[in-house]
């Protein structure tokens, strides 16, 4: 072999990682200066680099060679959705406290199946301008073709699609848990005539709340015939659904409403019917948002660790973009809150 042929075989960041004993994705980055990276192990790098005589080489194929630093959060809703939810901001909250520890920015995609634009975003996930992808919101199955984007993808709530939800990782609450521990508690409390404010049933947080539910009280041997109405989770969904209840079910005497935003829509409908909260009518809702503080009275409900949710979701999605894998599903148990309203 001649010398020029020598002098043209450069090391690659795959042999660094190879002498330094680590994974490709942990010599980017070393390369690239991420925090997350052990001291020990980015001291072997930095060695096998110069033992290789390792240079960054600036060309076509750079993209190869390092991450963007980037990380969408894909919300499957409306932009007016968007910002009306308080969930979304808390959950995202967690994500961004998380990120920026590791150098890494969260960049908001939101994008409903119903619009016309999901072509747009999957050419922009899949082009390399992202490292990794965290969806919540989604309603039935996703809109995109996951396994062709060729990024990590990690979930906040089981996908809707049972087969889905083995093939990808997410975050959750013990949804179903949390409802039946409420509406145990109403029947603790001496209600007999409960009903429930279901969420939307394209998700599973709606179903699986709706599930919990119908389970107490068949266990109670009662019967859920004209008690269950149904919501968006927003605030005026609540609020209607209430109304409707009331003319169907004049001698409801509980409430169990699968959002904090539905139960304060209730709380409004039950005072303009002149019906006391909790002397006759009691009202539980889920979340603990900050909104059940601030209610009159104040909302007992469903507490998930929202911004707990959050954070390990973007742990999860950097250990999958550091090291490739299929990562363990994670479900956090809920906690009710009791407050004035029930």
């Amino acid at each position: 072999m001649s010398s020029v042929e020598l002098s043209d075989i450069r090391p690659t960041l795959a042999d660094v990682a190879r002498v330094a004993g680590v994974s490709t994705a942990t010599a980017s980055r070393v390369l690239n200066g991420f925090a997350r990276v052990r001291p020990e192990t980015r001291n072997q790098v930095k060695s096998a680099m110069a033992t290789l005589g390792y240079a960054r080489r600036r060309a076509a194929s750079l993209k190869d060679l390092r991450r963007t630093g980037s990380v969408a959060l894909v919300v499957c809703e409306t932009m007016l959705q968007l910002f009306a939810d308080p969930y979304v901001a808390r959950v995202a909250a967690g994500m961004n406290k998380e990120l920026t520890a590791a150098g890494s920015q969260l960049v908001l995609i939101p994008m409903s199946a119903a619009e016309d634009y999901p072509a747009s975003i999957a050419h922009y996930l899949a082009d390399g301008h992202v490292d990794g992808a965290l969806v919540v919101g989604m309603h039935g199955r996703y809109p995109l073709d996951l396994a062709l984007l060729g990024i990590p993808v990690v979930f906040g709530g089981r996908p809707a699609c049972d087969r889905d939800s083995g093939r990808y990782s997410y975050v959750d609450a013990d949804n179903r848990g949390g409802a039946e521990q409420a509406v145990r508690y109403l029947i603790a409390s001496g209600r007999r005539t409960i009903a429930t404010i279901a969420g939307p049933q394209d998700m599973t947080a709606g179903a699986d709340r709706l599930l919990g539910y119908r389970k107490v009280i068949r266990e109670a041997d009662g019967t859920d015939d004209g008690l269950v109405v149904f919501g968006d989770f927003g605030l005026a969904s609540g609020e209607h659904a209430t109304a409707r209840l009331l003319e169907r079910r004049p001698d409801v005497d509980a409430i169990f409403a699968a959002s904090d935003l539905m139960a304060a829509g209730a709380l409004r409908a039950l005072r303009r019917a002149r019906r006391r909260v909790p002397d006759d009518v009691a009202v539980i809702g889920f979340d603990d948002l900050p909104i059940g503080r601030r209610t009159e009275p104040p909302l007992t409900t469903v507490r998930q660790p929202i911004e707990e949710m959050g954070a390990r979701m973007a742990r999860e999605l950097l250990a999958m973009i550091e090291e490739p894998a299929t990562h363990p599903s994670l479900v956090f148990d809920t906690e009710l809150v009791v407050r004035e309203s029930a």
